[in-house]
């Protein structure tokens, strides 16, 4: 196996995305996990079973792996998985992104078209950073984080593990967002969220 070929954990949705980015940045899907066979193809890649199954050719193969999950906590639980399987998974970053050099971008973070990541952010493992999103100055992201498209956070947000901050969001400068928090898409949060809440609005209130 090269270095430039990978497998992609699942293939419907988010998915999608992620394997456009493979390819244009110049890898090889050898091919995709999933529950069963896509009905739909668009990358005509090829089946490779299940990744839970004990018998996954996956995990034979010296190669790494990309999560194309778009939901925090399935993409959580797989990516541990991989890990204790022994493997790598790859972050993916779309050539029209710009990440700051300062930046810290653990593994296995997927980071579309057009977003921008500046100085001295922190992103966690396998978090999604979407398309066109702004992570502005010293924001602290943890793991399984998802970012969805235009949403803005200012500087030095704090995001908890596995929360969603919804599409067209605003997060004001030093809000701190806790684990497990779902942000409505349009929100604009000038306070505090604590683990396990739902916000919508501007301003944002909990539901």
């Amino acid at each position: 196996m090269s270095d430039k070929d990978v497998i992609l954990i699942a293939y419907s949705g988010h998915a999608y995305v992620v394997a456009e980015t493979i390819l244009d940045n110049g890898l090889n899907i050898i091919g995709y996990s999933d529950t069963e066979e896509a009905k739909t193809n668009p990358y005509n890649l090829t089946y490779l079973g299940f990744e839970k199954e004990n018998d996954f050719v996956g995990w034979s193969k010296e190669i790494s792996f990309v999560l194309g999950i778009g939901d925090n906590n399935l993409r959580q639980k797989v990516a541990n998985l991989i890990y204790t399987k022994g493997k790598l998974i790859q972050t993916i970053i779309h050539k029209t992104a710009h990440v700051s050099k300062t930046a810290i971008i653990e593994s296995g973070t997927f980071i579309s078209k057009n977003v921008m990541v500046n100085a001295l952010v922190k992103v966690g493992r396998n978090t999604i950073l979407n398309t066109g999103c702004i992570i502005e100055h010293e924001c602290v992201l943890q793991d399984a984080v998802h970012i969805a498209p235009g949403a803005v956070l200012a500087g030095n947000v704090c995001v908890g593990e596995r929360s969603f901050i919804g599409a067209n969001a605003v997060i004001k400068q030093g809000v701190i967002i806790g684990r497990d928090v779902v942000i409505g898409a349009g929100s604009v949060i000038i306070a505090n969220i604590p683990d396990g809440k739902k916000v919508v609005g501007n301003p944002g209130r909990i539901i």
